[in-house]
């Protein structure tokens, strides 16, 4: 018998019993599905992670902040500047390796922002240099970013993102008409500042998809009574990086070290500390150098104390690495062993159809087929169980997706890959494999006199 003509006998015993080959391909049919879908999450999950970490600058952006003297040190406890401005310009003096410095400097916890007594529940005001643009990944679409001019002058003058403009102004409408508040005027901590800029929309790709879905849909009616949207200013579409960039305000750092924290200062003096620093580097290969660089010129401005820390992406980008390759281990372990519960089904109904057929594997071999022949055809048929419940699985995936879409949706939209699939169509195959050893040798090794002889 030769390939195809076994694959042919394959199938007629598979069409023989169908409710009976339907009920052994389940258990392939879950494991595949189960292992494209798990492969799907993790891969969106992965980009969304990536795409969070660009969105803050990458991995080039190495933030230093304040940490607790080293008990060594304990001693120059008084002595301990912290982070101030002049770190800022020895590292731009000093440390070639290093491309950009940003600095600062936040508002006190008790600060808020409102207007006509509306009030965002959270935001992240910052004063900074206008370096941070370029630090942060943001982008101005309306207006301007305020420039050295501003800051040298210490004026009132704001950009702000655009879930403190849905607060305050209004979000959005169905249509997308959007309102651009351009010198209007808001109040921090009693302080009226005027909105000289604002930055574009930050969203995860799920979540502009979703909006671009949403504006091809036809219109429902219009709802009664107040209605209040952060879908285009909240962090719920896009993950918290997007949020938190949606929820900025940027005003001069000038600015903020006069009108704020001239009240943390001692004598009327302002407080020079900035809450951190950011630093950007040329390249990743150039990461550790330029980090040693920047050490050594924060030391010298420290007076020797190391009451600063480095906290570099490339530590998130290592966490990202490690929370992936541990999901794929416990999901993937997991459609293991459902592929290995369908292949214990493969070899029991192959086990089961061997008994039924023993008088014809007799008369097979009485007539002259090899034992090769008889493993062979075993084997095949077990592997068409097998690859037909595969394919099967492969189907499956995708609706398995869609309604783990449905029933809890996540921030990361799941991508089907064609690795993934191929992959579980490979494991699908050579669970039928393993599944009809055993079958097929115990078939192989009948003899034909006592096997024509069963009733």
């Amino acid at each position: 018998m030769n390939f195809w003509s076994a694959i042919e006998v394959g199938f007629k015993e598979i069409w023989a019993h169908k409710f009976r080959s339907l009920l052994t391909m389940l258990g392939i049919v879950l494991g595949v599905s189960s292992l494209v879908a798990m492969a799907a999450l993790v891969k969106g999950m992965e980009n969304g992670m990536k795409e969070a970490l660009i969105a803050i600058g990458g991995l080039e952006k190495v933030r230093v902040e304040e940490q607790d003297i080293p008990a060594k040190q304990r001693q120059y406890t008084d002595d301990a500047v912290g982070c101030t401005i002049n770190d800022v310009y020895a590292l731009e003096r000093s440390a070639p390796l290093v491309t950009l410095v940003e600095p600062e400097m936040r508002m006190p916890s008790y600060y808020r922002v409102t207007r006509d007594g509306k009030m965002p529940d959270w935001v992240n005001l910052i004063g900074t240099w206008p370096s941070a643009l370029e630090m942060n990944e943001h982008i101005v679409q309306y207006g301007r970013m305020f420039n050295d001019i501003d800051d040298e002058n210490a004026r009132n003058v704001c950009v702000i993102g655009t879930y403190i403009r849905d607060e305050l102004f209004g979000a959005p409408d169905e249509v997308g008409h959007e309102i651009i508040p351009l010198g209007q005027t808001i109040n921090i901590n009693g302080e009226p500042f005027r909105i000289i800029g604002m930055f574009q929309r930050y969203e995860s790709e799920r979540e502009r998809k979703q909006r671009e879905l949403q504006a091809t849909q036809p219109k429902a009616a219009p709802q009664t009574g107040p209605k209040r949207s952060r879908g285009w200013g909240g962090h719920k579409g896009g993950g918290f990086v997007f949020g938190w960039k949606n929820r900025t305000i940027y005003i001069p750092l000038n600015t903020m070290w006069l009108r704020f924290r001239a009240a943390t200062g001692t004598n009327n003096i302002p407080d020079p500390h900035l809450s951190a620093l950011n630093l950007k580097v040329a390249s990743v290969d150039e990461l550790e150098p330029a980090l040693q660089q920047a050490r050594n010129v924060l030391m010298s401005t420290h007076h020797g104390i190391e009451d600063f820390r480095f906290q570099t992406q490339e530590d998130w980008a290592q966490n990202i690495t490690s929370a992936i390759h541990h999901a794929r281990l416990s999901g993937g372990f997991i459609s293991a062993i459902s592929l290995l519960v369908g292949g214990i089904g493969i070899m029991n109904i192959m086990l089961a159809s061997i008994t039924e057929r023993i008088r014809e594997i007799g008369i097979r071999k009485a007539i002259g087929a090899t034992y090769a022949d008889v493993f062979v055809q075993i084997l095949i048929e077990s592997v068409v169980i097998a690859l037909l419940g595969g394919l099967a699985g492969l189907a499956a995936a995708y609706g398995l997706v869609y309604l783990l879409q449905t029933l809890s949706p996540t921030e990361n939209t799941p991508i089907i890959t064609f690795t993934a699939l191929g992959v579980a169509f490979l494991f699908s195959a050579g669970v039928g494999v393993l599944a009809g050893l055993v079958p097929a040798f115990k078939a192989a090794k009948l003899d034909p006199i006592q096997a024509l002889r069963y009733d």
